[in-house]
């Protein structure tokens, strides 16, 4: 089997299990709406970097790890971020120079993890793969908010 027909089939799989995701017919709590989710972006971000299955097999365990410390850091901005908004919201203006420092440095924080994943990523991946990578994460949230708002 070629690259391509490995590429296919490894996306067919991923389909054909978001598919069936979709065919259960029970309600959805919000374990299964990320389930469902999760599984759409394997499949639409199997596809969109051209993943070989030896590829897949060393990509997605770092990409999962990644994911949580990326997702840990985008917590700690909005944490901050919400208490700030709170604190000038309310006009707490003493509080305000220190809470706009804790939101400076979680978005510092975020870019840093950021970066380092960047560099995970190329260990496994070719330059132009990880690019594809953050385009196919952003045109995924994309598809995901205009789903949202297409409901």
């Amino acid at each position: 089997m070629n690259k391509f027909s490995r590429v296919i089939t490894c996306t067919a799989i991923f389909v054909t299990i978001c598919t069936s995701l979709y065919a259960q017919d029970r309600k959805e709590d919000r374990t299964d709406w990320r389930e469902r989710v999760m599984s759409e972006k394997i499949a639409f971000l199997t596809n969109a970097i051209g993943l070989t299955p030896e590829e897949a097999q060393s990509f997605w365990p770092v990409y999962n790890q990644t994911w949580d410390e990326r997702g840990k850091a985008q917590f700690a901005v909005m944490k901050t971020y919400k208490a700030l908004e709170k604190a000038v919201d309310e006009n707490r203006t003493k509080e305000i120079p220190a809470l706009l420092d804790e939101y400076l440095d979680a978005i510092k924080e975020r870019d840093r993890v950021d970066a380092s994943c960047a560099d995970k990523f190329r260990k496994v991946l070719t330059t132009e793969k990880v690019a594809k990578l953050y385009v196919g994460e952003e045109r995924f949230r994309r598809q995901q908010i205009h789903k949202l708002h297409h409901r």
